[in-house]
């Protein structure tokens, strides 16, 4: 008996005010289960929305597949990633990403949940400030 199956998707979620400035939504594409840690979600953000700072504990990648992506390490440049562009955020790595303020954004996010060693998932911390979100860009494209 084949083992494919076709998955339900949930409805689409709306980012919490706590994490996200601005409106934005997101639909998960897999939630593994164990022994799967694997996660990805499709995310848009409206123009200006933007998460707050925050890490994940086994890092995470984002393809970008709409829009310009503005995403910034702590202490880094501030990037502009355009569709087609994979970024890739470290373990523990404090980061922020979003839209530019004139256009939507879509990217896929993928991470792993942890697993039963106490790593955390996502530590989200303080939102991003004006002056952060409206620095000097670097395109990802020089």
């Amino acid at each position: 008996m084949p083992g494919m199956e076709l998955l339900k998707q949930p409805n689409t979620g709306k980012g919490p005010s706590g994490v996200f400035a601005g409106d934005v939504w997101f639909d998960v594409i897999y939630q593994g289960k164990e022994p799967s840690r694997a996660r990805a979600n499709m995310v848009k953000f409206a123009p200006g929305a933007r998460t707050a700072w925050h890490s994940h504990g086994l890092g995470q990648t984002l393809y970008i597949v709409e829009g310009i992506a503005l995403i910034q390490s702590r202490g880094g440049d501030l990037l502009e990633a355009r569709p087609g562009d994979i970024i890739y955020t470290p373990p523990g790595e404090e980061h922020w990403h979003g839209a530019t303020s004139d256009r939507f954004m879509i990217h896929l996010a993928l991470w792993e949940y942890p697993g039963p060693d106490g790593v955390h998932e996502n530590t989200w911390l303080e939102h991003v400030t004006d002056s952060e979100y409206h620095g000097r860009r670097v395109s990802t494209r020089r």
